[in-house]
């Protein structure tokens, strides 16, 4: 049955706390958003001993507008781009009464009941910091360094859930681009809210979905505004006739082709930009990570935001794009994307380069034991079913449960998801982590089950 509707109902709630059983491996946690509180939930009610470590003060990663911890890129305008069905854990549906795309605050809200539902919350440790993850020496597992306003320490651990995110590292133009700039300059993960815009002639860098909320907040704020696209992209709208674009869900088994032709019927329903002046993307709509908006089309028909081709230099307080034309600036934006790293694990533990980090399944590594990444994925769909996803599957490796494939078969299976990927997705950082939602659940589940250990 397919995910966004295999789980109507609400698990029951946890009343009593579920002590841990000290004869499994210690785990721990790192980071507390959407991913790392759906593996502590999972391995809290799976009775696995962990650690969380959060760097804030709060849950929910980049879904908390102003998150105390310092990496979240959430801003005023925020929502989701997976209707609220498909974002949400299996056993925990988002509330009825939610639009089809929840709010950030609504989705913060969501996350905070989630844990308060299942009872975890007590351990989650807050204000600490993970600064180091080596692996343990002669006594195997990992040692972590943690350090908190009491001071630092290591503690060792059997295995270490990676739950960082990936949207916190901006990555800037590089190389810069030629001349000087007497304006602004700002990352779109330092965007918050329209008020950064008020009054100025703002260049829009980007063709992703925050370029685009970016781009529609500024058109209504903003003196000027001038979106540069470098490369175009297929841009959806998230409702057509007032249902959520998404909900046409097919089976995990289905060949990807099946998947790149919803998209490519969800793009024709859409309308092409090419009448609005962005340029026609070079690929089709299934190659690329889906962008969303059902704004842009109106700010550009209104005139409102100005299409631009790519950046050819800056001159002090005018941007000079790729065809000699020229726009007045005093705030640029650039809505570049992110790069993957990881603080706290050094380059003999991880190597990733140009955002790539090859991965079993995008969450084990086939020469660290024990280290497992959560939510290190972009989905065609919502990262949160697919962290839960991968969480059950790390704790009943832990447990024994299941049984990881031999780490030639592993390798093989890499080699051939990596040929997939490439050919489903255009050359980019940003598609080194994508997935297919509903055929990635359906991989893992299936790997459960190929992997279960007989009782």
């Amino acid at each position: 049955m397919p995910y966004s509707v295999r789980q109507r109902h609400r698990a029951p709630k946890v009343t009593a706390p579920i002590p841990p059983n000290d004869t499994l491996p210690r785990v721990c946690i790192i980071g507390a958003g959407s991913s790392g509180i759906a593996a502590a939930k999972i391995l809290y009610t799976s009775a696995i001993p962990f650690d969380c470590f959060e760097k804030g003060s709060e849950i929910g990663g980049t879904w908390l507008f102003d998150n105390p911890n310092g990496t979240s890129a959430c801003y005023e305008t925020l929502q989701i781009n997976t209707s609220c069905p498909r974002m949400a854990f299996s056993d925990f549906p988002m509330p009825e009464h939610y639009p089809h795309y929840a709010r950030h605050d609504q989705v913060y809200d969501y996350f905070r009941d989630y844990v308060e539902h299942f009872g975890f919350g007590h351990t989650i440790t807050f204000d600490t910091e993970v600064t180091d993850v080596r692996r343990g020496g002669g006594r195997g597992g990992w040692d972590v360094d943690i350090t908190s306003a009491s001071g630092s320490e290591t503690r060792h651990y059997d295995a270490v859930m990676v739950a960082n995110g990936h949207h916190w590292d901006a990555r800037w133009p590089d190389p810069e681009y030629p001349g000087d700039f007497d304006g602004e300059q700002i990352h779109a993960h330092d965007y918050r809210s329209g008020d950064q815009l008020e009054g100025r002639d703002v260049v829009v860098v980007g063709a992703g979905n925050s370029a685009m909320d970016i781009a529609v907040e500024g058109s209504h704020r903003a003196r000027s505004v001038n979106l540069s696209i470098r490369r175009g992209q297929w841009v959806m709208k998230k409702t057509i006739m007032g249902m959520a674009t998404d909900q046409v869900v097919l089976p995990g088994w289905a060949p990807w082709w099946m998947t790149s032709l919803r998209l490519r019927l969800g793009a024709l329903a859409s309308g092409g930009l090419k009448k609005y002046g962005l340029p026609v993307p070079p690929h089709a709509p299934g190659q690329s990570h889906p962008v969303q908006s059902d704004a842009i089309r109106d700010r550009l028909k209104a005139k409102a935001v100005t299409p631009r081709p790519g950046i050819e230099r800056l001159e002090r307080d005018r941007v000079v794009f790729a065809d000699g034309t020229s726009a007045p600036a005093d705030l640029i934006v650039w809505a570049t994307g992110y790069r993957v790293s990881f603080p706290f694990l050094s380059a003999d533990v991880v190597d990733v380069e140009n955002n790539d980090l090859p991965l079993w399944k995008r969450m084990v590594h086939p020469d660290r034991p024990g280290l497992f990444f959560i939510g290190l994925l972009q989905p065609v769909g919502a990262v949160m079913p697919l962290s839960e996803v991968q969480s059950k599957l790390a704790a009943k490796i832990l447990t024994g449960a299941c049984e990881l494939p031999s780490r030639r078969d592993m390798v093989r299976q890499m080699a051939r998801d990596d040929d997939r990927n490439k050919k489903q997705f255009y050359d980019s950082p940003r598609h080194t982590m994508e997935v297919d939602f509903d055929h990635y659940l359906w991989e893992i589940e299936r790997e459960m089950t190929k992997g279960a250990v007989a009782a």
